[in-house]
């Protein structure tokens, strides 16, 4: 996420080794919070969903720099149709592409669920792409994600889709934090992400490192590599790519909680959006994964034209980089669809054609590593 409550946001940090709350979650994360055999929370948690009713206190420096980016960027889409060099546009597309999967290959589905892990040059790699998206150090954003799903759609949710489809998409980036969001960012284990150097490393130096990334060097290369203009340079490559990075990540807060069918889970507003998927190369099959959360594909089954960061993820797994890609077994994706569905999964699921002979086999970690 961009600029931010800074005295908020840190006073979310806890000590390592924190043990977890658990009353009142409206969602789970990892494997060990589920009550149920088919991977649920025993209690009634639609009950628990609600949004306080309360006028939010508006961060104005945001408001400001978003409105700036926004008119930049439109002028920047009109320069990367029509005035752009076609190397800055190719430029532009590169660093879209590092920078989506520095968010859903790194931050997201990495640091945030540990859905697989990776050796340290992967690790390095996902961290510089993360970097060049300028979304908040990967702590900062797994942490804030987990908070998401323990306490979906509460005050406690960052970007509680409750409150409507502007501050679920960029409106909780306007306003100060709820306090609940702090209350209960406290309770989380941050213990793995601590241990980790390479997310450390770029927490503690992200304030030179990201400028750096995101906007210095995306508008010095295309000025020195290929002769572009400063302005289309400063405009395309950097802040058209930017903003256009920022509002496909956002549109998985909001348009993937409200539009779209919901085949694993009716009463949670997640849903499977295709257009979503495509734009942040896999991440729109949002109703499964709030389901099944440390699915490292984050939706069922699929080819990978609306799942990039999946293909990303299985190349780095059979040259040794990723292992342990933990996915979740048919058996209880059945069970699941037939308790809590809305009816819809043929659309999207059993019998697809890119079914592998593992996910038959009722494999549940992919790509396991011999110790």
């Amino acid at each position: 996420m961009p600029p931010r409550d800074i005295s908020i946001s840190d006073s979310l940090e806890t000590v390592e080794g924190t043990k977890p709350e658990t009353s009142k979650q409206t969602g789970v994360l990892f494997e060990g919070d589920a009550d149920t055999e088919d991977c649920a929370l025993a209690v009634d948690v639609v009950q628990l969903k609600k949004a306080e009713n309360r006028k939010l206190e508006l961060v104005w420096r945001n408001i400001i720099l978003f409105s700036y980016l926004h008119v930049a960027a439109l002028y920047g889409a009109y320069l990367f149709l029509f005035q752009a060099k076609w190397a800055t546009v190719f430029f532009s597309i590169f660093l879209y592409s590092i920078g989506v999967l520095g968010v859903t290959a790194g931050a997201h589905r990495l640091w945030a669920h540990r859905s697989y892990k990776a050796k340290w040059p992967l690790r390095l790699l996902l961290i510089i792409f993360n970097t060049c998206a300028f979304q908040d150090a990967a702590f900062h954003w797994a942490r804030d994600h987990r908070v998401h799903h323990k306490f979906s759609e509460t005050d406690a949710d960052p970007h509680n889709a409750t409150r409507g489809f502007f501050f679920s998409h960029v409106g909780w980036l306007l306003c100060k934090k709820h306090p609940d969001v702090v209350a209960k960012g406290k309770s989380l284990d941050l213990s793995d992400l601590y241990a980790d150097p390479i997310v450390m490393f770029q927490r503690k130096h992200y304030y030179i490192l990201m400028p750096l990334a995101c906007f210095i060097l995306p508008t010095v290369i295309p000025m020195y590599m290929w002769n572009e203009s400063f302005i289309n340079s400063w405009l395309v490559p950097t802040l058209f790519r930017w903003c256009f990075l920022l509002n496909a990540t956002w549109c998985v807060n909001s348009a993937a909680h409200k539009f779209g069918g919901r085949p694993y889970d009716k009463d949670i507003n997640p849903s499977e959006n295709m257009g979503v998927a495509a734009f942040t190369f896999g991440e729109g099959w949002h109703n499964y994964h709030h389901v099944f959360p440390w699915d490292y594909k984050t939706g069922e089954w699929g080819n990978y034209s609306l799942n990039l960061t999946t293909a990303f993820i299985d190349f780095f797994a059979k040259i040794g980089l990723a292992y342990d890609l933990k996915s979740v077994t048919p058996n209880i994706i059945e069970k699941r669809v037939k308790r809590t569905g809305d009816g819809t999964h043929a659309m999207w699921g059993w019998g697809d054609k890119d079914l592998s002979t593992e996910d038959k086999e009722n494999i549940i970690v992919l790509n396991k590593k011999n110790h």
